[in-house]
């Protein structure tokens, strides 16, 4: 390390302060003008204790090593800028300092100030390289103003600025009573203005008709209802045709030879019943002239089933097949289809005749095209034996099937595409399936356990009510022509009338389309 010489530095720091003949400095102000600065004067450094100044002359950062005045007073920064600068020689970094020494800070209160403003600033600083104290001043006194502009106007509104929210319109009166919630929230909801009154569904029956010797069959379809406001219904080997506009009941016909009435069908129109025996006969009855028109034989086990499609009649047979008959002609069968592997239970004929849907005692959909003798959907969701089968009347490619007691399941098919499009768990068996024009609903009966008529909206299947319908299981039900009573029939031997789906603030026109009065005929009656 090289050894530094240490000069007298004591005296020419005295000389320095001290001498009269050391020049003024320059200085230069805010605005670029020439200035002069006069050093104060300081006490002599003689008096500075030796020993202290030869101590600082060793550091490594003392600033006596660097040739720097020493002084036992605190210089200003003006009077630092000075002694370290060249007299006539100023720096632009000492430029900054002494303009920035002259600026005060300002710490805005960010709630009340414009900060539009302060974005400003803060941009034209970022620009140039120098700040001027007059456009800072311009800049406090632009915000002083601001703040004072919205005081002003936020009096002259009446707005609180201590708040967050404005409020357009008065507070409401706060009242001296205290307010309980409870009344508001236990008052029940009002309804829309567009949505459709709550109906009363009547859950007891209008009529009861006694029906002894009915034949307690789930695979059996047993009552109709005509479009003549006629109902059919089979008692063992008899066949009993009650009238709904008179309350008559007459006997339309008798089998022999020990064979049982296993299925009636009233034609379209009214006029005709076909029936079905268990020796797998299908007659044609004329109701009016009670005359057996013809006696259609072939079937080799009982005919469970039948449906109509014009002068097409269609019958399933225990042994699982179709046969379709055309009733006019001689040779009466026409076609058959064989998809099931056990007893056709369930068939019905879409109301434009295209398809025909049945269900068998193999738990099997199929859905045939009239046009071929193979099917064209086959489902097998349902787990048990399909009996109830209805065609939507609004939405002629809906199908509605229902499966029996080990299923418990209501399918929604289309028939067009073949996809499931809805389902329903009952709970319960599905004995038969009616759909509501009047409400787009669908009523389905039920066996074990529970008995119910339910009924459901669509294509909502919100269950609208459950009906406590008989003592025991219903086994067929029939819709009257004009789409307001229901007419079931159980095991308990007994043939109940329920009005669930009334006419909606109308009455129906047309005679003969409702039950008989209470005048006319009993509410309880036998039907032999």
């Amino acid at each position: 390390m090289s050894t530094f010489s240490t000069p007298s530095r004591p005296v020419r720091r005295t000389l320095f302060f001290n001498s009269p003949n050391v020049p003024k400095q320059p200085r230069l102000d805010s605005a670029g003008t020439s200035s002069t600065l006069s050093f104060p004067s300081f006490p002599s450094m003689t008096t500075t204790p030796r020993k202290h100044a030869t101590k600082s002359i060793g550091k490594p950062n003392s600033p006596l090593r660097n040739d720097v005045a020493l002084s036992d007073w605190a210089l200003t920064s003006s009077a630092l800028g000075s002694v370290n600068s060249t007299p006539g020689k100023i720096t632009k970094k000492e430029k900054a300092l002494r303009a920035s020494a002259k600026v005060d800070r300002f710490i805005p209160n960010r709630q009340t100030s414009n900060t539009s403003i302060s974005k400003l600033e803060a941009s034209e600083s970022s620009n140039t390289s120098t700040a001027s104290s007059d456009t800072a001043t311009d800049s406090t006194q632009s915000v002083c103003e601001s703040l004072q502009y919205r005081t002003s106007v936020a009096e002259a509104c009446g707005i609180a600025l201590n708040t967050r929210i404005l409020e357009f319109q008065p507070a409401a009166p706060q009242s001296s009573k205290p307010v309980d919630l409870r009344s508001q929230y236990n008052r029940p909801l009002r309804p829309a203005a567009n949505a459709q009154a709550r109906r009363k569904v009547p859950t007891g029956p209008e009529r009861v008709l006694d029906a002894p010797g009915l034949i307690d069959d789930y695979y059996l379809n047993l009552l109709d209802w005509s479009c003549g406001n006629q109902v059919a219904v089979a008692l063992e080997q008899t066949v009993y045709i009650w009238s709904a506009s008179t309350g008559s009941v007459s006997s339309l016909m008798d089998s022999t030879n020990g064979t049982y009435v296993s299925s009636v069908r009233w034609s379209g129109d009214g006029a005709y019943l076909s029936v079905g025996l268990s020796d797998g006969d299908v007659q044609i009855w004329d109701v009016e002239d009670q005359t057996k028109l013809r006696s259609m034989s072939g079937h080799s086990a009982r005919v469970g089933v039948l449906s109509w499609d014009k002068h097409m009649l269609s019958s399933g047979c225990r042994d699982g097949s179709i046969w379709n008959h055309d009733v006019r002609v001689a040779q009466h069968k026409v076609s058959e289809f064989n998809n099931h592997a056990a007893e056709v239970c369930g068939l019905e004929w879409r109301a434009d005749g295209a398809q025909l849907a049945s269900g068998g005692n193999d738990n099997v959909v199929n859905i045939w095209d009239a046009r071929s003798s193979t099917p064209k959907f086959t489902k097998t969701n349902h787990k048990a034996a399909v009996k109830a089968l209805a065609w939507c009347p609004w939405q002629t490619n809906l199908l509605a099937s229902g499966g029996g007691s080990q299923d418990k399941h209501i399918h929604f098919w289309n028939s067009t595409t073949g996809a499931r499009v809805n389902s329903i768990d009952t709970g319960s068996q599905v004995t038969s399936l009616r759909w509501s024009s009047l409400y787009k609903e669908i009523v389905s009966s039920h066996g074990f356990p529970n008995n119910y008529l339910s009924i459901w909206s669509y294509p909502t299947l919100t269950k609208n009510v459950d009906i406590q319908a008989h003592d025991s299981r219903v086994l067929h039900t029939a819709l009257s022509p004009d789409g307001q009573t229901l007419a079931t029939c159980a095991s308990d031997e007994n043939l109940k009338f329920w009005k669930i789906f009334e006419s909606m603030g109308r009455k129906v026109a047309s005679a003969g389309s409702t039950l008989a009065s209470g005048k006319d005929m009993a509410k309880t009656m036998m039907i032999r």
